[in-house]
């Protein structure tokens, strides 16, 4: 393999990686901001409020990955070891991050829904999370693991 080869290969591999992040946070943010919402909106505790943002960003990020699978005819039993192959660690590492920066951000979870910094909290937190699962990602996928699992099942 020439050094240009290798390079490329390398640049796919990132580009992979930073697809499958996008995927993995789309059904992370989700959950987590649904999650936020509805746990702000009840006045729970801030706990409560994280165990039911990190359970829908778990519940909608599986489902991201099992409903393309479960549509191309592939049986249950089938798709709950891929999805939780593919995700779990990414949606792991994005759900720590997540809610520790929320936590560590004064007044971010005392925020009500009308305030801004609820959702300039929120949207950060997000986005840092997403930037720290991405290098885990790329060398999940460099291993054949990760999303390179569900790679395995898609047509071209």
């Amino acid at each position: 393999m020439t050094t240009h080869e290798h390079h490329r290969g390398m640049d796919a591999t990132w580009t992979f990686a930073l697809s499958a992040t996008l995927h993995c946070l789309t059904g992370c943010a989700i959950g987590e901001v649904l999650g936020m919402i509805i746990g702000t909106a009840l006045g729970w505790s801030e706990g409560a409020t994280i165990a039911l943002a990190i359970g829908l960003a778990f519940f909608f990020g599986y489902s991201l990955t099992s409903l393309p699978l479960l549509r191309a005819g592939m049986a249950l039993g089938a798709v709950i070891p891929i999805a939780l192959a593919t995700d779990t660690v990414s949606i792991a590492i994005m759900e720590f991050v997540d809610n520790a920066i929320l936590l560590a951000i004064p007044g971010a979870m005392e925020a009500g829904l009308t305030e801004a910094g609820f959702y300039a909290a929120l949207t950060a937190a997000v986005i840092i999370a997403g930037a720290a699962a991405l290098p885990v990602n790329r060398w999940l996928i460099a291993r054949g693991k990760g999303h390179a699992v569900m790679h395995r099942y898609h047509t071209h």
